[in-house]
C-alpha cells in the first residue's frame, strides 16, 4: 500500500485497492475474525485479511467453500467477536441460507460481496451490479436486509466501518456492495484517526445469568445475545424460537419474533439510509444510481449541465431498506428519473414502486461487463427525452 502519508490535519493518507481499502476498514472497526474463500474479483480482502488480522491479535482462516466461511464469522460472532467474509456472486448465493441463520439468531456479521457478471460462472473478471435483488431477497423466508454500497475507494472504507457499526447496533447481518471496478480500482484513502473511530459493540447483558432471556423484545425491537464462554447459557438454533432461544411454532409467539426481526430494521431504517445529492433542487432528469455506475452518472449530470439540461443525481449509499424518503425528495421538480445500472434492471423497481405516477421512471442498462461511461448515459437520455442526440 504505497504513498503514506498524512494530511495537513495528520490524518494518515494511502493510495490502495477499494478492496484494501475495505481491509483496512474492517481492521479499524475493530473486527478480528475472517472466515473465506478466495473468489474472483473479492480475493484481495481475504488476502489483506490474511496478511494483517495475524498482526492485531485476530485470527483468518480460509475455508473450504463459501458455505463454511458465513457458518465460521457466525460462530465468531456467537463467541462475541467482530466478524466478516468476502465473496462475490456465485459464492454469495452459496451464503443465502446461513445469511438466514445468522439474521433469526440476531448474530451480527458482515458480508462484503464484490460484484461480478453473471449467471453461473459468469464473467468473473468483468463487473456487474446484478446481486442488487439478491442482497434483498436472496435467502428464504421473510427477511429484511441491511444494505450498504459504495462508488469509491473512500466510500468502500467508510461503509465497511458503517457496516460494522450497524450489525453490532443492530445484531444483525449487514452486506456491503462492491462491484468488479471499485474493487480494483486505486484511489486515494484518507483514514481516519484512532480517536475519531468511535467502535460500537453490542451491549453485554446487565442481568444475571439466571434471569437472562437473550430474545426478549425491548422497545427498538433489538435482541443482543450474550457472547458464548461469559456465564449465559441459552440455546441458539435457526427455528423460530421464543425468548428463551427455544423454539416455538405458537402462533403469536411467531408473529412476534417476526414482526420484531422487522420492526427493528424499519424503526431504524432513517439511521441506515445514506445518500448525496448533486444538482437536484431544480432537476428536472433525476439520475438515480450506486456503485461504479454513480460515477458515470455524476459525470453525465457534469455534462448536461454544461449544455443548460436542468439534470440532477441521487447517489444511493445504502440501498435496503430503500431509501424512499429521500428519493421522493430529490424527485419534486423531476419530469423523468432515469434509473442508471449495470445489469438489465433490478434497482429500477423499488424505484418504480416509490415513485409518483406522474414521474417518467425510465431505466439505463449495461450488462456485458463494462462500465456505464458518462457520455452513454447523456446520449441516452437526450434520445429518451428530445428524440435526438444533440439539442
Amino acid at each position: 500500500m504505497a504513498l503514506n502519508r498524512t494530511t495537513s490535519d495528520g490524518h494518515p493518507v494511502r493510495f490502495v485497492q477499494g478492496n484494501e481499502a475495505v481491509v483496512l476498514g474492517a481492521l479499524h472497526s475493530g473486527c478480528r475474525f475472517f472466515g473465506g474463500y478466495p473468489i474472483t474479483p473479492s480475493t484481495e480482502i481475504a488476502e489483506g485479511m490474511a496478511r494483517e488480522l495475524p498482526k492485531v491479535g485476530g485470527v483468518f482462516i480460509q475455508m473450504e467453500d463459501e458455505i463454511a466461511s458465513i457458518a465460521s464469522i457466525i460462530g465468531a460472532s456467537a463467541a462475541g467477536a467482530k466478524s466478516m467474509t468476502a465473496t462475490s456472486g456465485p459464492g454469495f448465493s452459496l451464503m443465502q441460507e446461513n445469511l438466514g441463520f445468522a439474521y433469526i439468531t440476531q448474530l451480527p456479521i458482515v458480508i462484503v460481496n464484490v460484484q461480478r457478471g453473471g449467471p453461473s460462472t459468469g464473467l468473473p473478471t468483468k463487473l456487474a451490479q446484478s446481486d442488487t435483488m439478491q442482497a434483498r431477497w436472496g435467502t428464504h423466508g421473510d427477511y429484511t436486509a441491511v444494505v450498504l454500497a459504495a462508488s469509491s475507494v473512500q466510500e468502500s472504507y467508510e461503509a465497511t466501518i458503517r457496516a460494522f457499526e450497524l450489525a453490532e447496533k443492530l445484531s444483525t447481518p449487514v452486506i456491503v456492495l462492491l462491484d468488479e471496478l471499485i474493487g480494483h480500482m486505486r484511489e486515494k484513502l484518507i483514514l481516519r484517526m484512532k480517536k475519531d473511530i468511535k467502535e460500537i459493540r453490542r451491549p453485554f447483558p446487565k442481568v444475571p445469568p439466571e434471569w437472562y432471556f437473550p430474545y426478549d423484545i425491548p422497545n427498538d425491537y433489538t435482541a443482543h445475545p450474550a457472547p458464548f464462554g461469559e456465564g449465559f447459557r441459552y440455546s441458539i438454533t435457526g427455528l423460530v424460537h421464543d425468548r428463551t432461544g427455544f423454539p416455538t411454532s405458537v402462533p403469536s409467539e411467531v408473529i412476534e419474533r417476526l414482526d420484531a426481526l422487522r420492526e427493528k430494521i424499519i424503526t431504524h431504517r432513517k439511521e441506515i439510509w445514506n445518500w448525496k445529492e448533486y444538482e437536484v433542487t431544480d432537476a428536472k432528469y433525476l439520475i438515480v444510481a450506486y456503485g461504479s455506475a454513480a460515477r458515470a452518472a455524476r459525470g453525465a449530470v457534469a455534462i448536461l449541465r454544461k449544455k443548460r439540461i436542468k439534470a440532477g443525481f441521487l447517489e444511493l449509499k445504502s440501498i435496503w431498506p430503500f431509501p424512499d424518503g429521500p428519493l421522493m425528495s430529490a424527485a419534486k421538480q423531476a419530469k423523468y428519473v432515469f434509473v442508471a445500472e449495470n445489469n438489465m434492471g433490478q434497482l429500477i423497481h423499488a424505484v418504480r414502486e416509490n415513485i409518483r405516477h406522474t414521474i417518467n421512471v425510465i431505466p439505463i442498462n449495461r450488462y456485458d461487463g463494462h462500465p456505464l461511461e458518462p457520455e452513454q448515459i447523456v446520449y441516452f437520455i437526450k434520445e429518451e427525452v428530445y428524440g435526438h442526440s444533440t439539442v
